[in-house]
């Protein structure tokens, strides 16, 4: 009887057959099996429409499918296919060595099962495994190597993956690689954000977690605002308050006159003014309470006035203030004068604007305080030389707030 070869190439020998080569052939069976389970070889892909047809050679160490590990060579330039033999039941660890962005096929030489592909860019390993059905010989994968799995260094997309405890560099990307977010580390940090989705109704939070008391900063870049929606949102900084000249009364001593002019009669607005006159430094003041959110710093102002002739001489102002607390004298001297200059623009009646001061420091400056100003036309001095009277329809302060409320 003679002998038979199995689907891989192992001679299966009859009883009493082959005396005398019966060990060499056993030793070639136990090579067989040695490259079977172990061996590598390379395999140049053919650089043409006709596949590449791995073999089995039945007996001999020569076939191209008779290896464990297979590396596909050579420069392609389209789409190439690799085919196994039929009924060749097995599995086996390709590798896509070839060069060239096209793809490469594995598949039964004959048969309508399943296939497997590298992509273009796919130039890793891969896992197969041959069913070895004859009529519908199929080829399966079992995913290994770069192209498949998360490593170190490559890039791979993670789809229903939980992540426990993750750490994540300097940004986060979006789709297109573009920074969505920047990631600044702090030294020894103890505070950080907590994000809790919600329930229907109810709006995801965004907290600052950390120690027992801890603030959120929002910090827009040069002009620009901190928005909800479409809208800015109010943060504390630079507020103002306006002072209409009706909110003020003319010092007891040299104090300017309170008057009110009509434009034209009944059909255009009369204005409340203090006259300041020309030669004489004359003075009003006022009061405020400042909100509990005022940061006590330094306030600065301007006046809105309007010429009483033609002259374009400079009119100098000038403002103080102190504030007092509950159950110390109101009778405390002013702060320090802080100074503007504004030239008349040479036109009755039309509206005059200064320039915002220099900083005023206010005396005694405290939250829960009522603040007393001073407000002057240093009038007689040597820069004053507007000829007329300067009528003052109000000062607008400008403080600022550190504080985003006054709870």
């Amino acid at each position: 009887m003679a002998s038979t070869f199995t689907d891989l190439g192992l001679e299966l020998m009859a009883t009493g057959e082959n005396a005398g080569t019966w060990g060499t052939k056993t030793n070639a069976n136990l090579s067989l099996i040695e490259q079977l389970t172990g061996g590598v070889s390379s395999q140049a892909v053919t650089n043409s429409g006709t596949p590449t047809a791995l073999t089995i050679a039945d007996g001999a160490l020569t076939g191209t499918a008779q290896q464990r590990v297979i590396e596909l060579t050579g420069t392609i330039s389209g789409a190439r296919i690799v085919t196994f033999p039929l009924l060749t039941e097995n599995f086996y660890i390709i590798k896509n060595g070839t060069s060239g962005a096209y793809t490469v096929q594995l598949k039964a030489a004959s048969g309508s099962g399943a296939t497997v592909t590298f992509s273009a860019t796919d130039k890793g390993y891969k896992l197969i495994y041959l069913d070895g059905v004859a009529t519908n010989t199929g080829l399966f994968e079992a995913s290994i190597g770069e192209a498949n799995e998360v490593t170190l260094t490559g890039t791979q997309t993670l789809t229903n993956k939980t992540l426990t405890s993750p750490t994540i560099g300097t940004k986060i990307a979006d789709t297109n690689g573009n920074e969505l977010l920047l990631l600044t580390a702090t030294g020894s940090a103890v505070n950080e954000f907590t994000l809790a989705n919600a329930s229907t109704g109810n709006g995801p939070t965004l907290s600052a977690t950390g120690e027992t008391n801890v603030g959120i900063n929002i910090n827009p870049k040069g002009t620009g605002v901190f928005k909800s929606g479409s809208g800015a949102v109010k943060i504390a900084g630079l507020e103002t308050i306006w002072v209409p000249a009706a909110a003020m009364y003319p010092s007891t001593t040299n104090g300017a006159d309170a008057e009110q002019i009509e434009t034209t009669a009944n059909s255009r607005p009369d204005l409340k003014v203090f006259d300041f006159d020309a030669s004489t430094k004359q003075t009003t003041q006022f009061s405020v309470a400042f909100p509990k959110s005022w940061n006590e710093g330094t306030i600065t102002y301007q006046c809105f006035w309007t010429p009483s002739t033609t002259n374009t001489g400079n009119c100098l102002f000038r403002l103080s203030a102190v504030s007092v607390a509950e159950g110390v004298t109101i009778d405390g001297a002013f702060g320090t004068e802080v100074e503007i200059t504004d030239a008349g623009v040479g036109t009755v009646e039309d509206q005059q604007v200064s320039a915002v001061s220099g900083a005023v420091t206010v005396k005694s400056a405290a939250v829960d305080t009522q603040t007393y100003f001073k407000f002057a036309r240093e009038a007689g001095a040597g820069g004053d030389t507007f000829t007329g009277e300067a009528r003052v329809l109000g000062i607008k302060l400008f403080f600022t707030t550190d504080a985003a409320n006054d709870a």
